[in-house]
């Protein structure tokens, strides 16, 4: 189930990429990222008084924590797209995958749990060979005058991989999915409102506007799904999963906007995708529960 959740997760954040391709020639990027926290905001209320959960948190600060590096990792890739190949951009945020993997084994080694370490060895690897399988799709490539905005492509996923951990944190002390989503939508209203004030608004034009509305939803549903990975499922095998959103952005740049992929974008994605089955296989035979995780 837990791969089901993260798969979905990743189909819903392209989904969601596809309309913001068509939103951004009439908002820029902090209207977007203002939106998209704004109605989510509102569709996890709604989904919390549904469910009968309180908004009010006995953990406060783990989500202030969870809310700053998951918006500070979310501005860093929007400043690396800005300055990067779009491709580079992706793949350095996707690294995430691999921060992941090297705290949850560093972090392991350092309680002095070697043999547990080298039980997690083959997860580690799929989540490798995911990380090359998104290489393979994007090609990324880097000047020598874009070293700068490669560092911070590379935080973004430092940032990224802290906050999907700090989100498998807050599940693990019990807090409901719907509660950590509208508290991270919280984070991104504020962010993007505040940086409006210096960006400027735009104006709303017909039917244009509308594209902001699923935008806000699949970023929702999306973040809901991954916190529920996160949360229910082994960190490293989600972590792997979360490639299978390059696979779903490749085929919608396929059918939808004619972008070629080459024969190498194919093994890439089948990598990708074998990568993730051998996970999930590995993972049963692993640590139930990585003591790393757990700490």
């Amino acid at each position: 189930m837990q791969a089901s959740w993260m798969i979905l997760a990743s189909l819903f954040f392209a989904t969601m990429s596809v309309c913001i391709k068509f939103a951004a020639s009439h908002f820029n990027t902090f209207e977007l990222v203002f939106y998209r926290g704004l109605i989510g905001m509102v569709v996890m209320a709604s989904l919390c008084r549904a469910q009968g959960v309180s908004i009010r948190t006995p953990v406060p600060l783990m989500h202030v924590w969870r809310s700053a590096i998951g918006v500070v990792s979310l501005s860093a890739w929007f400043y690396a797209i800005a300055h990067l190949p779009l491709a580079t951009a992706m793949t350095l945020n996707y690294m995430s995958g691999v921060w992941v993997a090297a705290f949850l084994v560093g972090g392991t080694l350092v309680m002095g749990r070697l043999q547990d370490a080298s039980r997690q060895g083959p997860v580690v690897l799929t989540v490798l060979s995911g990380f090359a399988g998104v290489i393979m799709i994007l090609r990324p490539t880097i000047e020598q005058n874009q070293l700068f905005a490669g560092v911070i492509g590379l935080l973004s996923g430092l940032g990224a991989a802290l906050a999907y951990m700090q989100v498998a944190a807050l599940g693990r002390m019990g807090e409901p999915e719907s509660r950590t989503v509208f508290y991270f939508s919280i984070g991104t209203t504020i962010v993007g409102g505040v940086a409006m004030l210096f960006t400027g608004a735009s104006e709303w034009v017909w039917p244009q506007a509308l594209w902001l509305l699923p935008i806000g939803l699949l970023a929702a549903l999306g973040q809901l799904c991954m916190t529920k990975a996160y949360t229910r499922g082994a960190t490293l095998l989600v972590a792997n999963l979360q490639y299978s959103g390059i696979v779903f952005a490749a085929l919608y740049g396929l059918f939808l906007f004619g972008d070629v992929i080459p024969l190498i974008g194919w093994i890439g994605m089948a990598l990708i995708i074998a990568s993730g089955i051998a996970a999930t296989a590995l993972r049963k035979r692993a640590l139930p529960q990585a003591p790393a995780e757990e700490h």
